[in-house]
């Protein structure tokens, strides 16, 4: 057989990381957080806004899942790898509150949702090369800004749409704790243009799957 070259072992690696993202997640460890929550009243308007904001954080968890994926590509230490696949594995859930609730809203996912979970891959494994403690460092600061997008979201949702906000809330929590496993596992703080640079690209993915 031929040696593989890296296409090969990027590909492989990534198939068998899908694998491990596809094993179904404990239910305990990921309670369903529209247990007990009444859909409330929204007009068409509420309607359409609150559909908007749960696709942008499904593009967002989409986005999170291939930077973690990317970055376990690459990953040199044992620990971080499984952390950054946990980590994907997590959001696997987050999407699945949103591709629900999406469809209780009658409405959809993202048009350009491949481009986000391929865009988000490449550069996640361009993160990880720099080294795990960068790679941490990475996940930190990904986790930060998406607790900022979703405290915002909390802000702007409509009051009524109840389901909507419980499942944003529970992402809150649960990014906020993978920014603290991050912290705890080493991360070192990426460079301001870096932090800069993922705002700018954040802005463009979160103001595009609004509309599209």
């Amino acid at each position: 057989m031929r040696e593989l070259d890296m296409l090969d072992r990027t590909l492989s690696g990534v198939g068998r990381l899908l694998e491990i993202v596809r094993t179904p997640v404990p239910e305990q460890t990921h309670p369903d957080p529209l247990s007990g929550v009444e859909d409330g009243r929204l007009s068409e308007t509420q309607r359409l806004r609150s559909a908007a904001y749960m696709r942008v954080n499904h593009a967002g968890e989409i986005a999170a899942q291939g930077l973690y994926l990317g970055q376990a590509l690459v990953a040199r230490d044992g620990e971080v790898r499984d952390h950054l696949v946990e980590a994907a594995r997590a959001e696997t859930v987050h999407l699945s509150w949103c591709t629900r609730r999406l469809q209780e809203l009658d409405s959809r996912i993202s048009y350009l949702t491949p481009f986000w979970g391929l865009g988000s891959l490449g550069i996640g494994f361009l993160a990880g090369l720099a080294g795990d403690r960068y790679s941490s460092g990475f996940v930190e600061e990904t986790e930060r800004q998406v607790g900022v997008h979703l405290e915002s979201h909390l802000e702007r949702l409509p009051t009524g749409d109840v389901r909507s906000r419980a499942i944003v809330e529970r992402m809150r929590q649960d990014e906020k704790e993978h920014r603290e496993q991050a912290t705890e596992a080493g991360a070192k703080k990426l460079p301001k243009g870096i932090q800069i640079s993922m705002k700018l690209v954040s802005r463009v993915m979160t103001g595009t799957a609004y509309w599209l």
